[in-house]
């Protein structure tokens, strides 16, 4: 066989096997983006961090908000990650879109999960969209008064929201 042939057959060889393989990736593919700064918004989905801080280290907590279009997802939920071991802890149950969700975090507990997944389901299934964070974004703003967190953090996912609904 020369080897003109033999490209000839692995080509038509690869191109009907190539539909075969196509709708079992289709079908298990996961949207996966990497989140890297304290506000992230995308087509339907927006997530805010802000640092309320304690007297010491261990009274200061993260909160991070998340809002989805409950047309494009049901619901979220939240998971800490080792990376290194790949151990998982729950951080937020699967909750219904409807509303906001707001997640109230210890800072210590990044030290053992620093991977944070928010996990964006549509009806029923498997997550559609994951979005990461690796450890709380350096660019978090710190404040001292719950007060000023929460009007903070409002305003920056109306801001994410009004963004992504001009997409």
């Amino acid at each position: 066989m020369t080897p003109r042939i033999a490209a000839a057959l692995l080509g038509a060889w690869l191109g009907a096997a190539a539909p075969l393989a196509t709708p079992a990736f289709a079908a298990e593919a996961v949207r996966e983006l990497h989140g890297s700064a304290d506000a992230f918004g995308a087509p339907g989905v927006a997530i805010a961090w802000a640092v309320l801080r304690g007297a010491d280290e261990a009274g200061t907590v993260v909160t991070i908000r998340v809002t989805a279009d409950p047309a494009r997802y049901a619901s979220i939920e939240a998971t800490g990650v080792d990376p290194f071991t790949q151990q998982r802890t729950p951080i937020h149950a699967p909750t219904p879109t409807t509303s906001p969700v707001d997640l109230r975090v210890p800072r210590a507990r990044f030290a053992d999960f620093p991977r944070t997944e928010f996990r964006f389901h549509a009806a029923g299934g498997a997550p559609d969209l994951v979005v990461y964070f690796a450890g709380v974004p350096d660019t978090t703003p710190e404040f001292v008064s719950r007060a000023e967190l929460d009007s903070y953090i409002a305003a920056r996912v109306a801001r994410l929201n009004a963004e992504g609904a001009r997409r």
